[in-house]
């Protein structure tokens, strides 16, 4: 790419094609049939179903009319594979091989659409309602997940008609480096990888600290379970992670930088690889970009999947070619970091932010969210909730909107319990707290964190001991081990959670694991240790009296512990004699037509005799 010229007339060669894909109108050449190509609906055929639309489109002699295009994740994961057709919007859900023919036949070459495949909130009464104003849509902001859904993420000059590349360009022809630090001081971007720190005050840091060789790392390595808002972005718009590397680099005075991705997500590397690819054969990356003197290249490092690595000093060390553990951190980053140079280390939803904040100018990205948290935040929304998917909101916007608005509720009439933000290192947060603002300082305040960006909901049957437990193993496995108050205690909360959820805990167990909660937290090296005990504090907190009935009534409220639980047939019992044919250990007695009674001294707890009963007669307690 020699200029800026060259890059805007691509983007108007381009307009007249995609430019309207998410608007209504009348300008697009052809019908636009968009396949999100994330990796929810890749696993569900969604690739066979592109490949076979297109077969299907060839043979009727289509190829003139329609145009069936790879696109990122839409973020309604549940209602997978998904299907846009543009320019009015239609979205179908659910799509199988089989439904490819009829959307062809009746939708491509008759106009008509198939309503059956439309998504449940997409059609009201014989009203087809455009896909932007489904309701999981309508109360989102789209800021990093912007062009997801929307572009052909391995086509350059798709995301160039967006305005892609368009804030490089600028900022390297027109701006000072102190110019671009300053832009992003003044919007108070803040990192979304957890911390929040301004990224404007890290890249200062960098560009006031004199060295010889400086790098710039995109940190890709998501593994709270659950998450996966970076790996959307990845797949769905690798373009802007790239672009707003390079800015850095140039703000910075770095020609380097890197992406440190996790290995299991092939996709996004395979995307990625793509991307690079194509932005070094149009001069958008490596040796004088945009005819200026600036050169900046890219390399991709993948991670082996240790959780332990999204810690900054850990990822550093594994580039590095060494264990992915963290360092003592006696020197910021921003001064001493890969390879003892100054380093900016970014997450890929937070660099996502950073084209269109020149794009579209501070003021507009700080009147979205809130004062102190300006701009958008990305949730992967899980657990019991209907509309399991990626969301983007406002900063601001509440949990009760984000649940039960956008996400739809709590599936079967259940009630709500609690929502865990942040992953592994997060709290969990009952439901009186429901209206709370989803930002920084006041999900600090209820003793949760942001983090990445995870948002488990959980209902009535959820037991919250048992929750604690299983964030604590996952802890545990992935602690690297260096640092005794994170090898050891975690360890050691773990077997007194599973002595409680076992029914073998005592009342001073209670005690031991507040004690452990403030050691650990308070001596940990990394962040991973010193978060770790956040999901027991809040129960503790919030459901202490769960911990109580596991501890002194050898009780599970919820049912869920199986330790704790009991089999107990009712007065519904029609004496099939299923269940007793069905119990492994024979703990089941009683005679034909009669009410059966299980033998609770025997009974192993595992289930089957439920299981079989045909008229739902066996509860447990």
């Amino acid at each position: 790419m020699k200029s800026v010229e060259e890059l805007n007339k691509i983007r108007e060669k381009e307009l007249n094609k995609i430019a309207l894909r998410h608007e209504k109108g009348e300008n697009l050449e052809k019908i636009h049939v968009l396949v999100c190509g994330g990796t929810g609906c890749h696993s569900s055929q969604g690739d066979e179903i592109r490949r076979l639309l297109h077969e299907k489109v060839v043979e009727k002699k289509l190829e003139n009319k329609v145009e069936v295009v790879l696109t990122g994740c839409f973020g309604l994961c549940e209602a997978g594979p998904n299907i846009v057709i543009y320019p009015e919007g239609i979205f179908y859900s659910h799509v199988k091989l089989e439904d490819v023919g009829e959307i062809v036949e009746e939708h491509f070459s008759k106009g008509n659409v198939v309503k059956r495949l439309l998504f449940k909130d997409a059609c009201k009464g014989d009203e087809v309602v455009p896909v932007n104003e489904v309701n999981f849509y309508k109360k989102q902001k789209r800021v990093a997940l912007r062009n997801c859904g929307l572009i052909n993420p391995e086509d350059i000059n798709e995301y160039i008609a967006f305005n892609g590349y368009e804030a490089l360009g600028k900022i390297l022809t027109e701006m000072s480096s102190k110019e671009v630090i300053d832009i992003i001081k003044d919007s108070n971007l803040r990192g979304r990888g957890g911390a929040g720190f301004p990224a404007g005050w890290k890249w200062d840091e960098a560009y006031n600290y004199l060295a010889d060789k400086k790098y710039v790392i995109c940190n890709a390595d998501e593994g709270d379970p659950g998450a996966f808002m970076d790996r959307s972005i990845l797949e769905g718009d690798p373009h802007s992670v790239l672009e707003a590397m390079a800015i850095i680099g140039y703000a910075i005075g770095s020609d380097q930088g890197y992406i440190y991705v996790r290995a299991e997500y092939p996709i996004a590397v395979h995307r990625l690889e793509v991307a690079i690819e194509q932005a070094r054969e149009n001069g958008l990356l490596g040796k004088n970009i945009f005819g200026t003197d600036f050169d900046f290249d890219i390399e991709l490092r993948l991670g082996a999947g240790a959780f332990v690595c999204g810690e900054g000093t850990a990822l550093m060390e594994s580039i590095e070619g060494r264990r992915g553990m963290p360092r003592v951190k006696i020197h910021r980053t921003a001064h001493k970091g890969l390879w003892g140079k100054p380093t900016i280390i970014n997450n890929v939803e937070t660099l996502a932010n950073v084209p269109v904040i020149f794009q579209k100018g501070v003021e507009w990205f700080r009147n979205i969210g809130t004062e102190k948290s300006p701009g958008t935040k990305v949730f992967a929304l899980g657990g019991k909730i209907k509309n399991t998917g990626l969301v983007e909101i406002p900063m601001g916007v509440t949990l009760r909107d984000i649940i039960f608005d956008i996400g739809g509720g709590i599936p079967n009439n259940k009630k709500f319990k609690a929502v865990q933000t942040g992953g592994p290192s997060g709290g969990c947060i009952p439901s009186e707290y429901l209206d709370t603002p989803v930002d920084f300082e006041s999900l600090g305040e209820l003793g949760s964190i942001m983090g990445s960006g995870g948002m488990v909901v959980m209902d009535e049957d959820n037991c919250m001991v048992d929750i604690a437990r299983f964030f604590l193993d996952f802890t545990v496995e992935e602690s690297c081990g260096k640092c005794v108050p994170c090898r050891e205690g975690t360890k050691r909360m773990l077997e007194i959670l599973e002595r409680i959820t076992n029914g073998e805990g005592v009342p001073e167990d209670i005690d031991r694991l507040e004690s452990l909660s403030q050691t650990i937290t308070d001596a940990s090296l990394c962040g991973l240790g010193k978060t770790a005990a956040n999901p027991v504090i809040s129960t503790l907190k919030y459901f202490r009296d769960e911990y109580e009935a596991h501890v002194y009534d050898k009780k599970c409220p919820s049912g869920t512990c199986q330790a704790l639980s009991e089999y107990y047939i009712t007065e519904n019992c029609i004496g099939c004699t299923k269940c007793a044919r069905n119990c492994p250990v024979s703990c089941i007695s009683g005679k034909v037509k009669e009410r059966h009674v299980i033998d609770t001294e025997k009974c192993i707890k595992c289930g089957t005799c439920m299981e079989a009963c045909p008229v739902g007669a066996i509860v447990k307690k």
